[in-house]
């Protein structure tokens, strides 16, 4: 599905909305359009259906896109169900395995991105770049750059984003990535990743994703008050996001909280999100910690 060049780009505010995180937006946007050209009117379900996705409505995506839906859909739903299903995850894997192992369209973005978002759910990273690096499409670009940057490969990292500065230095996508790198960079570049999520926020709308950037940039620089404010304004918006109470719990650690706050926050995370790294993790090592103090246990 090539971009339109040389043309207005109906679908601005629809992808700007997408992208920094303000799904139910995003949504709105693109019911309002009028489009007659065929690809963008699939370039605009493609975005919806992303959203409902993002806001966890996976049940729309499943019911929705069916056999005779336009090939570019297809992966959508198999990524709504791999989300949904955890029972079809291992067999999901295995089919997207065979399909990456034979010839695919790589003029397909949607399915290259659909792709890696499940090797990277995986933690799969290599096979996700793998995948990812066939295509020069921005968006493909973007979570090359965040696979590298959870493979601690910041040198890889800042390449890619030169990449992405090269194909289009001004996109929401480049900016947010140039945030991501500076995070990661930490020190000084932690105050530049600050104004780049506070500029996106203040020429859009506050966003949980945007709002849980400025925190941990204030969290990197001990600015806590500041990183507890971001987090609360994140959590009015949106009280399951799984990244604001993983920063909460942190925070809530790194402050000096009672333990009772913190324990609110993780219990919530494990309520909305027991299969999240962060809750599976914790509770693992919960039960290591368990079984090591019955070996202490004073006996009469």
């Amino acid at each position: 599905m090539p971009e339109q060049q040389g043309e207005t780009d109906e679908l601005f505010d629809v992808k700007t909305q997408f992208y920094i995180g303000n799904y139910q937006s995003a949504i709105n946007e693109a019911q309002k359009l009028k489009l007659n050209n065929t690809l963008q009117k699939l370039e605009r379900d493609v975005f919806v259906y992303r959203s409902y996705i993002a806001l966890k409505k996976y049940g729309v995506v499943i019911n929705e896109i069916h056999g005779a839906s336009p090939q570019e859909l297809q992966p959508l739903k198999q990524l709504a169900e791999y989300l949904s299903q955890p029972n079809k995850r291992e067999s999901i894997v295995l089919k997207l395995d065979q399909q990456i192992s034979g010839n695919i369209d790589v003029n397909n973005h949607v399915f290259l991105l659909v792709a890696a978002t499940i090797y990277y759910n995986e933690s799969n990273y290599e096979t996700a770049l793998k995948v990812l690096h066939q295509s020069a499409h921005l968006e493909c670009r973007a979570l090359m750059l965040q696979a590298q940057l959870k493979m601690d490969r910041v040198d890889l990292a800042k390449k890619e984003l030169k990449s992405m500065q090269e194909i289009d230095d001004d996109a929401i996508l480049t900016q947010l990535a140039s945030a991501w790198v500076n995070l990661s960079m930490g020190g000084e570049k932690l105050q530049e990743a600050y104004y780049t999520f506070q500029e996106l926020a203040d020429k859009n709308t506050p966003t949980a994703l945007l709002l849980n950037g400025q925190a941990a940039c204030c969290i990197g620089q001990s600015k806590y008050e500041e990183a507890e404010s971001a987090l609360q304004d994140a959590l009015e918006k949106d009280s399951n996001n799984t990244d604001t109470l993983v920063n909460l719990i942190v925070l809530s650690q790194l402050s000096g909280k009672t333990p009772e706050v913190c324990n609110r926050y993780l219990s919530q995370l494990i309520d909305t999100a027991p299969e999240h790294p962060f809750a599976v993790e914790f509770q693992a090592k919960e039960k290591y910690f368990d079984s090591l103090a019955k070996q202490y246990v004073v006996t009469a």
